[in-house]
């Protein structure tokens, strides 16, 4: 098996566009058929004007950043904090972007998650607690 080093500083990103199929998709398997997020007329008249993605979708993109990426693959979730910032509307290429802050344990490792829009706007940001593959060596 290849050890892989993981340092405090490394970082990784995963981007994917929001499309209204993938919104309509989310709400079906999340039960969240809120109408900000799946009724054209209802969203026109929000405080949004227009449709927009559920935070957990977006939020989704950071596991995708983690489990692909940084630690990759086989790494275990262990906890997650969102503050949504900013709405992401269909057509938004949303960049997840993962950070190592810390190794508060032997075997743990804290993110700082971001999520950015096409212009750079802050759409979510928080924290990711994880498990990394047993590949992985902790250097600090």
């Amino acid at each position: 098996m290849i050890k892989r080093e993981l340092r405090i500083g490394d970082k990784a990103f995963f981007t994917k566009r929001v499309n209204s199929e993938d919104i309509f998709t989310f709400a079906d398997i999340s039960g969240d058929d809120n109408p900000v997020h799946v009724d054209e007329e209802y969203a026109r008249n929000s405080f949004f004007k227009e449709r927009i993605a559920h935070g957990f979708h977006v939020g989704s993109f950071i596991s995708a950043a983690i489990g692909k990426k940084l630690p990759g693959n086989g790494t275990i979730y262990l906890s997650q904090t969102m503050q949504f910032r900013a709405p992401a509307i269909i057509g938004d290429e949303i960049t997840a972007l993962v950070e190592i802050v810390d190794f508060p344990e032997e075997t743990r490792v804290l993110l700082k998650t971001t999520c950015l829009n096409q212009n750079g706007k802050e759409v979510i940001r928080g924290e990711a607690l994880v498990i990394p593959p047993k590949n992985m060596v902790l250097l600090k």
